[in-house]
């Protein structure tokens, strides 16, 4: 049997939402297909793994002591509606070399990129007619900044029905290159159609993101005393954020530590009636799964920003008014029946844009993909069958 094989492109090796979106689809490959080899390579590190541990360093500190700078340029450069070609000549030798010999050592038979560089590279590679094996982009935000490749990549798996809308307006891409899958989550969270167990306490789940950044110290601060509800915080790796908790000896605020097990996190998400979290990709895909109403306190500059602007819009998080306990706002809107009514139809108007979302229709099309690049035949109908099954 003729082994294929799917190579998943995210971007550094810190954990972040591009390695969450590439492990769930490799997961889903290796559960429901066979004769098909996954393997995942951050091009970074394959290309220096001195410059990754360089780059990861500067820019988490980059985000934590230089929020407004961060949030500048990345706005400049990566969300404006300008090419970004400018801000990127120094490297462009360098990583579509590195790009190219990846492409010629691991022969692979379709590339799944999970963050826009990699997508870019292919893209400018395919522009050059360097590349030929199809390109798959799979998003990790609510909307696409700038660096993605876009024209020159063969199929996009979209967060949304209006990204779709707008790729179809602006850059006129055919609509069996797209299919609405929402930002992909593992299958190990599994789907709640219900939202909702509120007992006598209602229990809140507060995350910081893997490294327990925001101010939760600050944010639980008047909870501490008394509180009509039972918080469970998820410090990450974050040893000093769990210590500080622990050592309030407070029944009512559970400290968690790194949880890597998803099964513990779907068990986790189902004994909770809300979440107040960052507005990460991943995490608000999770939580939208789960049906639980998120409360969003704060945001990272940059993505976090941009995809809170999104989310509040479409009714899909609650934004804490940073001048109001933020304990009594929370109770307020979960014991809003009108509020939580109009959020659940939300949720449902969202999830309703979705065209595929079934771990085995995704294996499905991306065996199609495969299928399709043996059989040399990248033409209209074949596309248009790949295109249909994505939508039974």
């Amino acid at each position: 049997m003729d082994m294929k094989k799917i190579l998943f492109l995210p971007f550094l090796q810190m954990r972040s939402g591009h390695h969450q979106v590439a492990e769930a689809l490799m997961d889903i490959v290796k559960k429901q297909t066979e004769g098909i080899i996954v393997k995942k390579v951050d091009l970074i590190s394959y290309a220096n793994p001195t410059l990754e541990k360089m780059i990861t360093s500067w820019y988490l500190k980059w985000i934590r002591y230089a929020p407004e700078t961060y949030d500048l340029v990345y706005k400049k450069f990566f969300y404006s509606s300008s090419p970004t070609d400018h801000s990127f000549k120094w490297y462009y030798y360098f990583f579509f070399k590195k790009m190219e010999q990846l492409l010629m050592e691991e022969k692979p038979d379709l590339i799944v990129c999970t963050h826009g560089f990699p997508s870019y590279l292919l893209s400018q590679l395919k522009r050059r007619r360097k590349c030929d094996v199809p390109v798959l982009n799979v998003y990790t935000d609510f909307f696409i900044n700038s660096v993605w490749g876009r024209e020159e990549i063969d199929y996009h798996f979209l967060p949304s029905k209006d990204v779709k809308d707008e790729f179809s307006k602006k850059y006129q891409m055919l609509e069996q290159r797209m299919v609405v899958t929402g930002i992909p989550v593992h299958q190990e969270i599994s789907k709640n159609t219900k939202a909702g167990k509120s007992g006598d306490r209602p229990k809140i789940l507060i995350s910081g993101g893997n490294n327990g950044l925001g101010g939760i110290v600050k944010l639980l601060g008047e909870s501490k005393q008394t509180s009509q509800c039972d918080f469970y915080v998820l410090c990450g790796k974050n040893h000093k954020l769990f210590n500080e908790i622990l050592s309030w000896q407070v029944d009512h605020i559970t400290p968690l530590p790194y949880i890597s097990s998803r099964v513990e996190m779907n068990k986790l998400y189902e004994e909770m009636d809300a979440i107040v979290t960052k507005p990460g990709g991943v995490t608000i895909s999770e939580a939208l799964q789960k049906r639980l109403p998120v409360f969003v306190q704060s945001a990272l500059p940059g993505q976090e920003e941009i995809n809170l602007q999104y989310l509040t819009k479409k009714g899909l998080v609650f934004k804490l008014k940073q001048n109001k306990s933020f304990e009594l706002e929370l109770l307020d809107i979960l014991k809003d029946e009108i509020q939580m009514s109009i959020w659940e139809q939300s949720v449902q108007s969202f999830q309703n844009g979705m065209e595929m979302e079934e771990a085995a229709k995704t294996a499905e099309f991306l065996s199609g993909i495969l299928e399709q690049k043996s059989r040399k035949h990248s033409d209209q109908v074949e596309q248009s069958k790949l295109y249909r099954l994505a939508r039974v």
